[in-house]
């Protein structure tokens, strides 16, 4: 992929650990509940990392959320999540996270969230699901 000749955008992670539950279709961010790498492994935990992206209004940005080795429904493994979005403003503040569901049990592992541009990661952090 070509690179453009655009700086790279200042991006600064804001918190990360865990957070209330979020509805996504919802403009707010989910309101940030405790700094922490580890998550103890409950139903329907919210964590994450919120991040805050300046000099980059108008340009794409990609996410990754690399998890531990689990199965989707027909029982393949899940690859990591992954997607885009769209910088709206200056500066701006991205939430970039998952919820536990059930089995539980295979969700345990390090999950890495990124950012990228460009295929460059920006900004990356390991939170890890330990057992409750």
């Amino acid at each position: 992929m070509k690179r453009s000749n655009k700086p790279l955008p200042e991006i600064e992670i804001i918190n990360y650990g865990l957070y209330e539950k979020w509805d996504r279709s919802a403009k707010a961010l989910p309101e940030f509940l405790e700094l922490t790498t580890e998550i103890k492994a409950e139903l329907d935990v919210e964590f994450g990392m919120i991040v805050e992206i300046r000099k980059a209004k108008g340009r794409y940005f990609d996410f990754v959320i690399d998890h531990p080795p689990f199965k989707d429904k027909e029982g393949n493994i899940e690859p990591p999540f992954e997607g885009n979005f769209r910088v709206k403003q200056n500066p701006y503040r991205f939430f970039l996270g998952d919820t536990i569901w059930e089995p539980i049990e295979d969700k345990l592992g390090d999950w890495i969230l990124s950012i990228l541009v460009e295929d460059q990661i920006l900004v990356s952090k390991t939170l890890t699901i330990v057992p409750d």
